[in-house]
């Protein structure tokens, strides 16, 4: 499933490299965002789709088993921790949204905005 990944310039590159399955789950992470932040730019940032507005918004990725989900925020995990109790984390702000459960889309759009009116108001 791997390439090299220094190719990589659009959200289109990195999911041609997985299943129509994983790529749907991409899909789902990149059009709940865009819905709530659609100012956010899209990247190829750590070989891996990201937004940015006013900074860095969050990244995510998939993986064998998960997408790996960066909201680059631990006041996100503050606030959400009832929501997000239920995944697997990692003391690096990550969070594991397994590939046999939904993506939680609704929590994301949620940490979007949270993460979009972190960065404006560090204008």
């Amino acid at each position: 499933m791997e390439k090299n990944r220094k190719e990589l310039k659009t959200f289109n590159d990195y999911k041609m490299d997985y299943p129509p399955e994983i790529q749907k789950r991409l899909e789902e992470i990149r059009q709940a965002v865009k819905s709530v932040v659609p100012e956010a730019k899209e990247r190829i940032s750590y070989n891996m789709p990201s937004f940015w507005f006013h900074g860095n918004l969050l990244y995510y990725g998939a993986f064998k088993n998960h997408i790996g989900f960066y909201p680059a925020s631990k006041t996100v995990f503050e606030k959400f921790k009832d929501e997000l109790k239920i995944y697997k984390q990692s003391g690096k702000g990550t969070v594991q949204f397994p590939h046999d459960k939904p993506i939680p889309l609704k929590l994301i759009q949620k940490i979007a905005k949270i993460r979009a009116n972190e960065n404006t108001k560090k204008r």
